[in-house]
Parts: C-alpha cells; structure tokens; sequence
C-alpha cells in the first residue's frame, strides 16, 4: 500500500481509496461503504464512512494510506479457543481412522485426561513456546482478538498457569486476548469418579482463587453427560456471580440436557456448540441476548450428524457467533477463514451471517461489543485489509488467504 503522507498529526491515521464492511449493527446486511475512509487516532477509530463525508480536518497532516480499492473489515475475533495446551492427540485420531471408538481410546490413555497429563507436565514458558503458533496462524488471517480458555489444568496451580500462560501471549503478540476459567471442564483422575466433590473444590477454593488474582475474564464448564450435570454446573455459576465474572457454557453438544435454558437463565454471554439444542432452549437465549457460538470444526472433526438448529435461533432472532474451537482433541483447527467456510457449507449460514459471527456477533459473545467489532467511531481501530472483490470470497475460498494487511490499536 502506497503512503501518501508519512507525518502524523496527534497520532492519526487515514485509510482511504477503500470498501467497507462495516458490521455496524442496524445497517443493512454487512454495512457496505463503496468508497469509503477508516481514520483513527491513538489507536481508536475517529471516523468511519464515506470518505466523501469525512470532515475535512481529518486528512490535514494525517498519515493517509491508500488502500487502492482493498475491502477493509473489522479485525476478526475467534472467541472459542482452547489455544493453551500441550503436546497433540494425533495418536488418537489415528486410533479413530483405525476403527477405535471413544471408550477405547479412554482406556488407552486417552481424551481430556491425556491433555491434563501433558499441560500439568508443562512448565508456563512451555505452554507459551508451544501455543505461540498457533496463535500466529490465527493471526495471520487478520484476527485480533482471540478467547483461550483453560480446563486442561483441573486443579488450582495448573489452571493459574494455564490463564497465566495465555495473557503472557497477549504479551508477545500484538492482539487482544481473553481469558476463560473452564475448572469445570473435566474430572481429573485423583477425583476417583466425585464429581459432586470436584465441582465443590471448583467453586470453592479454585474458582475464587483465579478470580482474586485476576486471571479470568469469565467462567465456562461442560455440561454434558461424560462431563458434568445442570445442577453442578449451577454451583460454579453462582460462585462465578460471587466473582463478579460472567459466565458462557459448553452446552448440548452430545445431548439435551437443556443447557442453553441453563445459561440463558444466568445471563450467560454465549451458550457454545448447541447441536440438540431445542425451540425452549433458543427462546430463552433470544429473551436473555445469550449468543449461539457454532463450532463446525468439532462437529466436522468429530464426525457428527446431528446439526445446531440455525433455523430456530434465525426464527428467535438469536445472535450467532462463529469460532475455531481450536483443542487438541476434537478441533485442531487454527483458521478462522477455513472455519467460516464450513460453518456456511455443513450448517447453512449465509455470507453475512459467517462474517458476522467472526467480528460483531464474536464480539458479543466476549461481552466486548462496545470496544470492538464493527467499524464505528469510539471502537478500537482493529481492522484487516482484505485483496479481494467481494465479501463472498472470505467464506467461499478453502486455504486460501487473501489478507493484504492487519492493524490492531491503530498499527
């Protein structure tokens, strides 16, 4: 991109010569500016529209950078990661080729409890060496704000490393990053088979202890059969409302177990996977403005054949984000692009909803609208510069990366 003018006055910046996508909520579809300027100052957006509208005093001594009819979106956000882990689960998923099924697998040493071994062996600076490239694939694709949760660490130390390991690579990189305390994720195998005496020591003693250093910004678990039940999952919401955290699930991905009722009932930023969610379940997010994050790469990874129900939450009106699910065991998927995709060609999302669900709707789910997400005045100036024709291409093109640049804060 050519720079037309390289002094900076107070900071600002000016991307001209360019199509917008906006996202802006209540525009129509994805908020398209033919012709038009993103300008922002100390890192903020101070304008964004038609660049024929733009004041005038904005261009005077601005660094402008002609963008030479390049699409400009909002930065895009993958706000469902399991980023921090250690080692992989290639075995397993040779295992699964070879006609294992998941029982087996579990008593080969495999699942969640394989991942636990791996990360508690882990030292911090491990598990920041070892997810950094995946976070650098992610972000190469213009994303600037990314969620990682923890789960893989089930007792006190291991679950401060883990959300400590994940704000020091927001540290070594240039992006935004989200902590999720996930302690209610799986049984650890000194629980002996407790879970009631597990999800206690959560509530209790680990949840209150990673809130007091402030290591999470929100509380997650796993409501599910193999995992744990609505009634536990109760008990660490209403540790995490004493936390002052807010709270998002892991809900009906295997079953119904009402687990978007559940979430919806505590306010919950986002109920995630949802395949046997049902009409009681999308109503009670749509009154409680809880977002639906769908997970194609699990269900794809997973082979699974029971859909989320993306008519239902079009019907409720309820807000769908889109996300990597990026863990070692059922999405090792580090491409928010290659995500879009499958969400559109296994689940039927439309172009406009995908691209909403990696940018306002994902901001949403992190409780972050109101600092990222869209191109409007007061946000923050995240923004990818996209060497493209239209949209479309975003959703339609499979490995392929059409990225001409990143700008996170401002730079």
């Amino acid at each position: 991109m050519a720079a037309e003018n390289k002094s900076r006055a107070g900071g600002l910046r000016l991307w001209r010569n360019a199509r917008l996508a906006t996202m802006a909520e209540g525009s129509a579809g994805l908020g398209v500016v033919d012709h038009g300027a993103v300008a922002a100052r100390d890192g903020r957006i101070v304008y964004a529209g038609p660049e024929s509208g733009m004041p005038a005093t904005l261009a005077q001594g601005a660094e402008m950078i002609d963008c030479e009819g390049r699409w400009i979106t909002p930065g895009l956000i993958d706000c469902h990661t399991h980023l921090v882990h250690a080692g992989n689960r290639a075995n397993e998923f040779e295992m699964r080729l070879a006609g294992a099924t998941y029982e087996e697998v579990a008593r080969a040493g495999g699942g969640i409890v394989s991942s636990v071994k791996s990360l508690r062996a882990a030292s911090e600076d491990d598990l920041v060496a070892q997810s950094l490239p995946r976070l650098d694939a992610l972000i190469a694709e213009g994303v600037t704000t990314v969620e990682i949760k923890s789960g893989y660490g089930l007792d006190l130390e291991n679950e401060k490393k883990s959300l400590r390991a994940a704000r020091q690579l927001g540290e070594q990189r240039p992006v935004t990053i989200r902590t999720t305390f996930l302690g209610a994720h799986a049984l650890p195998p000194e629980a002996k088979g407790d879970k009631d005496a597990f999800i206690d020591l959560v509530a209790k003693e680990i949840l209150p202890a990673v809130a007091a250093e402030g290591l999470a910004d929100a509380v997650d678990g796993f409501c599910e059969g193999i995992a744990f039940s609505p009634e536990q999952m109760t008990r660490v919401f209403d540790a995490a409302k004493m936390a002052g955290l807010p709270v998002k699930l892991h809900a009906d991905q295997l079953s119904n177990l009402h687990g978007a009722e559940l979430a919806a009932r505590y306010g919950a930023l986002s109920a995630d996977h949802l395949e046997y969610t049902d009409e009681a379940g999308a109503m009670a997010m749509a009154k409680a403005g809880t977002v639906a994050t769908i997970l194609p790469g699990a269900y794809y990874f997973i082979r699974e054949t029971k859909k989320p129900p993306i008519g239902l939450f079009r019907q409720h009106g309820v807000r769908m984000a889109v996300a990597t699910d990026n863990n070692p065991g059922t999405s090792p998927l580090t491409s928010l692009l290659l995500t879009m995709n499958m969400a559109a060609t296994l689940f039927g999302l439309t172009v406009d909803e995908s691209l909403a669900g990696i940018t306002r709707e994902a901001a949403r789910a992190l409780g972050l609208l109101a600092e990222t997400g869209t191109l409007e005045a007061g946000k923050s100036a995240d923004l990818a510069i996209w060497n493209i024709e239209r949209p479309a291409e975003l959703v339609y093109r499979m490995g392929f990366n059409p990225l001409h640049a990143r700008i996170w804060r401002g730079q």
